[in-house]
């Protein structure tokens, strides 16, 4: 399903109420729009109602801009800095020095502040420097900050937790490709390194990062520079001595009968922005195809489903695209700008949520998610009908009363009887999926063993053949050194047959000249 249009004589004041739920559509524009562009930085201030979108890329060209929509007006501007200079004085449109064109950065709003983090452009640093935005005054400018910073970067994810930003991951200038965790304090304006354990994701660029609970870190997607992922790392920040890093392949995952193919597929360039437990992921794709559908991860349940989906060549099947959440008339909604799939893009989408108790999506749940929340419901139902207590029910003293609390006791126990029954089954199933992977398992394992040992047998193959080689190697030498003898020796012997001719021609001269000196002596005798 594509996106639907909105009907161009709309009344501005009220658009949002004509919209259907769980749908993109794009928001006619009054007036010009800003460049197409992808890579770029995007908050929302619900304050104000507007949606603020800073530099990006078009064309290999980093754009030095702060372009503003107005959700009421429906008509976009382009934001006037004042920088700040020494003195503390303000200097108007002096922007482009404080602001450079930067591409792959982050934006955050906190406070009255948008604040920019990382990226890439032409002002080279060697750590990352944090620049900020007055929405009051306009004013713009660096802020300065302690402790062990991290490396300049683009790419990573920012995510706010409490009074902190978490950095994950990113590309350094040198297209170094990184996975550590940084956590800048808002309040002091210090770096600190967050220590982790357990297995790290590999190290990424282009990917998303969602907090749950204040709790935890989740990590969707990314690519390095020739693999893209589709996995869920979540990373435990509240651990003592240090994170722990938990892992959730979203590749092995059963997939429902009516979803065709897999629902998570790896992708980079995605956007995600969160709203309560539900993490909703937009876009992205692995520079030969778009990923159309709209995502949506209930971080509790790690549970995927797919909220919606567009063509393949659709602008929000885009790399580098920008989604954010926005309150309009009450209600949230998802907003989308930019991107990249062949061309660049410049329209604003808006999607209406549902409710989601509301929703009944389709599910994609990875097999551990499924076999601990059916562990865990299992054992609660298990530990409720075991253990009621008869003699602390206050029961009517009336014989009708009683016979009655007595029926619906005895038809709650066959209900959860019921309900026992049927989550012993759904461990069953789990079990028994469990088995069948693990007979999978057994069964690579005694292909892998198979596999070393023929290729234990191949490597001695492989030894003898070399030693043979050189054996005969060693033999070429031999009659190679017996060649170049044979060789002196047949010049030997054609110097001894010259010298035998010229030793038979001196032999026949002097038989001739013998033979003519006798003739005359017996003419002078006769």
């Amino acid at each position: 399903m594509g996106t639907e249009e909105i009907k161009k004589e709309m009344n501005a004041a009220n658009w949002f109420s004509q919209l259907a739920y769980d749908r993109w559509v794009p928001i006619p524009v009054s007036g010009a729009r800003p460049s197409a562009r992808y890579k770029h930085a995007a908050a929302v201030a619900d304050d104000d109602g507007k949606l603020y979108i800073a530099g990006g890329s078009r064309t290999g060209r980093y754009l030095p801009d702060v372009q503003v929509f107005d959700f009421r007006g429906l008509v976009w501007s382009s934001l006037k800095f004042k920088s700040k200079v020494d003195g503390g004085k303000v200097e108007e449109n002096g922007a482009p020095e404080v602001l450079p064109a930067t591409s792959d950065h982050s934006m955050v709003k906190w406070g009255n502040k948008l604040l920019l983090l990382g990226g890439h452009s032409k002002a080279n640093s060697d750590s990352m420097i944090v620049r900020f935005i007055d929405l009051e005054t306009h004013a713009c400018g660096v802020i300065e900050t302690s402790g062990e910073a991290p490396v300049s970067r683009g790419g990573h994810s920012v995510t706010l937790v409490g009074s902190r930003l978490i950095i994950f991951g990113g590309e350094d200038r040198n297209r170094k490709l990184l996975n550590n965790v940084y956590a800048l304090d808002l309040e002091t304006m210090t770096w600190d390194v967050v220590a982790t354990k357990q297995t790290p994701p590999a190290p990424r660029f282009d990917h998303t990062a969602a907090i749950n609970g204040d709790r935890y870190l989740l990590i969707f997607g990314g690519c390095s520079h020739s693999i893209f992922f589709n996995d869920l790392h979540v990373l435990d920040l509240q651990t003592v001595s240090a994170a722990i890093y938990l892992s959730f392949g979203m590749r092995y995952g059963v997939v429902p009968a009516q979803v065709q193919g897999d629902l998570v597929t790896p992708r980079a360039g995605h956007s995600g922005v969160t709203i309560g437990e539900n993490w909703y992921i937009v876009g992205g794709g692995d520079n030969k195809n778009g990923c159309p559908e709209t995502l949506v991860l209930n971080m509790s349940k790690l549970a995927w489903s797919a909220l919606a989906s567009v063509k393949e060549r659709d602008p929000l099947a885009s790399e580098g695209l920008s989604v954010c959440s926005v309150l309009i008339n009450g209600e949230r909604h998802l907003v989308a700008f930019g991107g990249y799939n062949g061309k660049y893009n410049n329209e604003v989408f808006v999607m209406r949520l549902k409710p989601r108790d509301a929703l009944r999506p389709k599910i994609f749940q990875s097999p551990a998610a499924a076999a601990a929340a059916a562990s865990v419901t299992a054992a609660y139902a298990l530990a409720k009908s075991e253990k009621l207590d008869f003699s602390k029910l206050n029961l009517n003293s009336n014989g009708t009363g009683k016979n009655s609390t007595e029926q619906d006791l005895a038809s709650e126990i066959d209900a959860l009887k019921e309900e026992k029954k049927v989550l012993e089954l759904s461990l069953a199933e789990v079990r028994a999926e469990n088995y069948r992977v693990k007979e999978k398992i057994d069964e690579v394992n005694g292909t892998h063993a198979e596999l070393s040992k023929e290729l234990h047998s191949v490597h001695g193959q492989l030894v003898a053949e070399r030693s043979r080689c050189f054996k005969l190697e060693a033999q070429i030498a031999e009659l190679q050194k017996m060649m170049e003898s044979l060789q002196s020796i047949e010049n030997e012997v054609q110097l001894l047959r010259r010298q035998k001719s010229a030793l038979d021609q001196e032999i026949e001269r002097s038989a001739a000249q013998r033979q003519g000196s006798g003739g005359v002596w017996r003419w002078i005798a006769g």
